[in-house]
């Protein structure tokens, strides 16, 4: 299915990254789904992405985040040590990308018995943040001081 999003390029400004997004999650539905992998939100701003990886080690995987992408990659160079009778656990080429949204940032990432945890945080800067703007007050007038200039210039 293609989406023609002229009309939204139209009358909106700034919306392009959006748009692309959408476009990418479109294309990324008909790859292949190796290796498969879990995403959890376990917080507020925190995230963990769990991908399945049996037979790759940490020197096999590479983590890139660049421009709000993640790319995990994976490349199994280990030489076979005998005759295999039956391959049950892939080991193939992959890579994975993963869109972040804004202020998503990796925080680790670590392999555990086949499964590779990224854990990712949403870190929105200072300048982005709610902040309260105290309201200044300019002493009142009193009474008195107005009476006394009225009367001086009488």
């Amino acid at each position: 299915m293609t989406y023609d999003f002229a009309p939204l390029f139209r009358s909106t400004i700034g919306f392009d990254r959006l748009v692309r997004l959408v476009d990418t999650a479109a294309q990324a539905a008909g790859t292949t789904s190796y290796p498969p992998y879990n995403i959890e939100k376990t917080g507020e701003s925190n995230y963990v992405l769990t991908m399945a990886v049996a037979g790759f080690g940490p020197d096999d995987i590479e983590l890139t985040a660049q421009e709000n992408t993640l790319v995990i990659s994976g490349r199994v160079n280990a030489e076979a040590q005998g005759e295999v009778l039956h391959r049950g656990i892939a080991a193939r080429a992959f890579e994975r990308r993963f869109a972040l949204a804004d202020h998503i940032v990796v925080d680790s990432a670590e392999l555990v018995h086949g499964l590779l945890h990224v854990a990712l945080r949403r870190v929105v800067p200072e300048a982005l943040k709610p902040r309260r703007i105290s309201i200044g007050t300019a002493p009142a007038p009193q009474a008195n001081d107005k009476a006394i200039e009225g009367a001086k210039a009488a």
